[in-house]
């Protein structure tokens, strides 16, 4: 259970606010092992349910001893219900599965079977998975759908919350957990580009009942840009009482602003996705990144002016990449594809998420 003030508490350790949160997708944050993480500052990761009911499959997860013994991580782990993967499955290719009240049935290519992921279902494996936060499944749309599509999104979204939510209060008195060991759940608003629907969306959650919410939909335009508008009403509907997630924000500008608007949680592939394509984060955090601007800047591994470049990526950095190695050799493992490359470069841009929020906490605390 937590308090929420600077800090979740939760089974399996605090989290303090803001935080990002690595994607481990598939159980495990690429290239990295649970180690890793904890040496970067990491305090919590999220994994997919979509996912990990497919690979490496729900019975191999209660046989492997749940999450966090499977994956070595004994710290939060945040589990998402999978709707966004869903939707963007069938969104892609509708041959693959569909939608209706009852949940979302699919057939992944390649997969052997079908599977049905249900509002009931996703509380039940996650909580399974031995989850500290859960997530209740939602209605994902693109934040330019026709508002006929936004408004049936909003709809089946609270209805399937309200399932989620009975599901989950179901088992959890059936186990009879007491609150300390308690999962926390979380809703997600949707909307789209609405202010309407964010907040009809936002009101109804509200009276149903949870432990805070997240942005649901692509926080982004079709040029990439933050979605600040509406990710700030949606955040303004909501008490302050209450955390958010803002799912799928995870550029550090956009992590900055978000936190500035009072979300406290993020989660995003591209600080891990952009280590390994060779975009490598250097942050001048001496101002506050929540009001200042020109402190992110990209250091492109690959261009050939860094072959002889003694220095570390960032000099202000104290992670494991920039401590004992330089950028020209990093340049050189990036070229002949040396795996070390993958994990030097993942730590480096996630222990650069960490000092950004760490530094956002301390702008905010004075």
């Amino acid at each position: 259970m937590t308090v929420y003030d600077k800090t979740l508490r939760l089974a399996h350790g605090e989290v303090r606010l803001p935080a990002f949160l690595p994607d481990a997708t598939l159980g495990v944050v690429r290239s990295l092992d649970a180690a890793d993480l904890e040496a970067c500052g990491v305090e919590a990761v999220v994994m997919n349910t979509f996912h990990l009911m497919q690979r490496p499959g729900s019975s191999t997860v209660e046989a492997l001893g749940g999450l966090h013994r499977m994956s070595g991580w004994n710290k939060p782990i945040v589990t998402d219900s999978g709707g966004f993967q869903a939707y963007s499955l069938i969104r892609q290719n509708p041959r693959l599965g569909r939608l209706s009240d009852r949940g979302i049935a699919f057939r992944p290519e390649g997969a052997g079977r079908k599977f049905l992921l249900t509002p009931e279902k996703t509380v039940q494996l996650q909580l399974a998975y031995g989850a500290d936060i859960v997530i209740c499944l939602d209605d994902c749309t693109h934040p330019e759908a026709p508002l006929p599509v936004q408004e049936e999104s909003v709809r089946r979204t609270v209805a399937w919350a309200r399932r989620g939510k009975a599901e989950f209060d179901r088992i959890v008195a059936a186990k009879a957990l007491p609150p300390e060991h308690r999962p926390l759940l979380f809703a997600v608003i949707q909307g789209g580009s609405s202010r309407d629907l964010r907040r009809r969306c936002a009101e109804e959650l509200l009276a149903i009942g949870f432990d805070g919410f997240g942005y649901g939909g692509w926080p982004l335009d079709e040029q990439g840009e933050l979605l600040t508008d509406i990710i700030a009403y949606t955040r303004e509907v909501v008490p302050a009482a209450y955390p958010m997630h803002g799912l799928g924000i995870g550029h550090p500008r956009y992590v900055a602003r978000c936190a500035a608007l009072g979300y406290s949680l993020f989660d995003s592939a591209l600080p891990t996705r952009d280590a390994r394509t060779g975009r490598l984060y250097v942050l001048d955090l001496e101002g506050d990144p929540a009001t200042t601007e020109g402190w992110h800047s990209v250091v492109y591994v690959n261009d050939q002016k860094h072959v002889k470049a003694a220095r570390p990526i960032d000099e202000a950095c104290d992670c494991l990449a920039c401590r004992r190695y330089s950028l020209g050799f990093l340049h050189h493992l990036y070229k002949i594809g040396d795996a070390s490359y993958l994990r030097l470069a993942t730590i480096h841009n996630l222990r650069a998420m960490v000092r950004l929020t760490s530094r956002l906490r301390a702008g905010r605390d004075g």
